[in-house]
């Protein structure tokens, strides 16, 4: 597998050291390098591109505010790697979901393992999402019912949907509460994002801040439902649909 990439910096001396690391490294392929992100979103939006090596303070659009912008795009969007000398940006880094972090001056060594990373991360996706068969109208229906991959800290994690109990959403983040497991999993992605992956008829939304697996729940009324010793309310805007459910029942 080869990764599409490009290099961002606003410093030329900086920017030529993340090209020649890419020009020597055998699965990284350059396909671009600018000196601000205004030009390289241009490029972001014609081409598609595996990795963005991305600088951080840079003017008129830091890479922060690019990686923002990329986040509101496709799935496909690229992977950010980020590079800048200045290591209080790694937190807000891991708020834009990137995929790493390299703080200068670093060598190739440094660079190399990074780079290792991205194409971990690019075969598990390959991996996840092979060309589908032909399949009849009723396999297409389900074939996406069986597990989804979460995004947990910097790998990918499968999540069998038979093992969720619920889902709390918490502002930037989801906390995926499983039978049998004690810590649930916690991954950077919203609620909402989380909702259009499940299949509607297996999980339900019932609160703004929980999804909850139908064939779990233990007891409900039209008010509240209970998945082992967790009661949840049902949210007024969510008790129309509930009740649909509900109804099956009574």
């Amino acid at each position: 597998m080869t990764l599409d990439c490009i290099a961002v910096d606003d410093e030329p001396l900086a920017l030529g050291l993340v090209c020649k690391f890419i020009e020597q490294t055998p699965f990284l392929n350059l396909i671009g390098r600018y000196a601000s992100a205004v030009e390289a979103l241009r490029a972001i939006h014609t081409q598609k591109i595996d990795v963005i090596f991305l600088d951080i303070q840079m003017p008129d659009l830091n890479g922060i505010e690019l990686a923002r912008v990329i986040d509101k795009g496709s799935s496909e969007k690229p992977r950010i790697i980020f590079t800048t000398a200045y290591n209080q940006f790694a937190l807000e880094g891991y708020k834009v979901d990137a995929l790493d972090y390299l703080l200068k001056p670093f060598n190739y060594e440094e660079f190399l393992r990074t780079a290792h990373k991205a194409l971990a991360y690019h075969e598990l996706v390959s991996k996840s999402n092979p060309p589908a068969p032909a399949s009849t109208p009723a396999e297409a229906e389900h074939a996406d019912d069986n597990y989804l991959f979460l995004k947990v800290e910097y790998q990918l994690v499968r999540i069998a949907l038979d093992d969720i109990l619920y889902i709390e959403g918490l502002k930037d983040y989801v906390k995926v509460h499983l039978k049998g497991v004690e810590k649930a999993v916690l991954s950077l992605t919203s609620l909402k994002a989380l909702e259009e992956k499940l299949p509607p008829r297996r999980f339900m939304r019932v609160h703004r801040s929980f999804i909850v697996s139908l064939d779990k729940i233990t007891t409900m009324t039209k008010n509240s439902l209970q998945i082992g010793k967790m009661n949840i309310a049902v949210g007024d805007q969510y008790k129309e649909g509930f009740g649909q459910f509900l109804g099956k029942w009574v």
